[in-house]
């Protein structure tokens, strides 16, 4: 099969257009088995991709829809980064200049994506994540501890914890509470701590992959909280072990600014 990799700061995915799926094809197991680091070219995640198209007018644009599997094949229902992935290998495809667009149809809608910049392989974009849903501050159980988190939707589940950032709460509250039972489905977990009122520091421990560089919707998540919980301004630099994004929470919802890279087009024998 023919795939692409690419990353958004170290968040990597395998893109797999469906075209390329034998009939019939076990979609789980084909994501836990290419996205192994050991075994296979390893990523976090594999996006399914179809449905691509392109239109010109006043601005050129591109689209398509995807389905995500994490790497224990697990489905998630949208990723930021592996959305600009996506809408990176969508841009180059169709030559789209800044100022064009990219439409991504996702179990969590349609994300609209502005290619702002490329610059030496680096696509930028400012993506329209919609609005985040069911904000709540509650306190969950950890190995009999009440810890005090914020929960959400960002087309996804979000969990986040604001306080003190380190390795060793990520492996120990952030890993526990990505499989809390408040959470039938599993979560996605941010350690957040707010620095300045524009900047803001996270560790993420991703639903169904474990500790990653960097998550779109995590950053998304944790300007939230950070901004309704923890003193911070409606426009956050979000900064985690693989980089800063920005995020922005205006009246139309959120908008997500970061780079991704394409790495390789390969062929993978499964």
């Amino acid at each position: 099969m023919k795939l692409v990799k690419a990353h958004a700061y170290g968040n990597d995915f395998l893109l797999l257009h469906d075209g390329e799926l034998p009939a019939g094809a076990d979609r789980p197991w084909l994501a836990k088995r290419i996205c192994n680091r050991h075994h296979a070219i390893g990523a976090d995640g594999l996006i399914i991709y179809s449905h691509l198209w392109s239109k010109t007018g006043r601005s050129r644009s591109a689209g398509a829809a995807m389905d995500l599997l994490n790497a224990d094949g697990s489905y998630s229902e949208v990723s930021g980064n592996g959305v600009r992935c996506l809408a990176a290998w969508l841009a180059k495809g169709h030559d789209l200049a800044a100022g064009g667009h990219v439409e991504i149809t996702t179990d969590a809608g349609v994300k609209d994506l502005e290619l702002l910049d490329v610059t030496k392989g680096r696509y930028t974009f400012r993506a329209a994540m919609g609005q985040p849903e069911n904000v709540e501050k509650r306190v969950l159980q950890v190995d009999g501890i009440g810890v005090e988190a914020v929960t959400l939707r960002v087309g996804n589940p979000q969990c986040v914890v604001l306080g003190e950032v380190s390795q060793e709460r990520l492996h120990s509250i952030a890993a526990k509470l990505a499989v809390h039972p408040a959470f039938p489905a599993g979560s996605n977990v941010e350690l957040a701590a707010v620095e300045t009122p524009d900047r803001v520091r996270i560790l993420i421990w991703e639903r169904g992959v474990g500790p990653t560089e960097a998550s779109g919707t995590g950053a998304c998540a944790s300007a939230v909280a950070a901004i309704a919980y923890g003193g911070a301004s409606r426009d956050v630099q979000v900064t985690s072990p693989g980089g800063t994004q920005r995020v922005e929470w205006t009246g139309d919802g959120l908008f997500l600014t970061g780079w991704a890279e394409l790495i390789a087009e390969a062929t993978v024998y499964v």
